[in-house]
């Protein structure tokens, strides 16, 4: 049976930096959602774009939220999962703004507007591994502005 280790934060970091696509959770008054989505990363916050009007444009400003992404080989019985924790908070600064687009802005797989910038500045970064795959960081995955 495979087994399962902690992940270290530089690890966490580098395995959320690698990806392009992860699922946020938040609470709303009709009760948990879980919202598959793309994101980026700057600096040390992940950052979505969104309608105002979905789920997180709607319920998630300002609410302490959870960010997950993961990898897993059915084959090998192995994969790992890092969950960021942090406050969900619209980006309105112009600077701010032009920052993301110039260093990583998320690049939305959905159609229709997404305009609504989203940062999640982490407090909490977690994650573990399960399985022997080998401990080598991914390479960062470039987002084209």
């Amino acid at each position: 049976m495979p087994h399962t280790r902690p992940l270290r934060y530089a690890e966490c970091s580098a395995l959320l930096r690698s990806g392009v696509a992860g699922r946020l959770a938040l609470s709303a008054p009709d009760g948990p959602h879980i919202v598959p989505l793309n994101y980026s990363v700057v600096d040390s916050a992940i950052i979505v774009r969104t309608s105002p009007y979905s789920v997180l444009g709607t319920h998630g400003r300002d609410a302490v939220v959870a960010f997950e992404v993961d990898h897993v080989d059915t084959t090998r019985e192995s994969g790992w999962s890092v969950v960021a924790r942090g406050r969900a908070e619209v980006v309105r600064d112009r600077d701010e703004i032009d920052h993301i687009r110039a260093v990583s802005a998320p690049r939305p797989w959905a159609s229709g507007g997404r305009e609504l910038l989203v940062r999640i500045r982490w407090t909490e970064l977690t994650g573990r591994r399960l399985g022997s795959e080998p401990e080598v960081a991914p390479t960062p995955v470039e987002h084209p502005a």
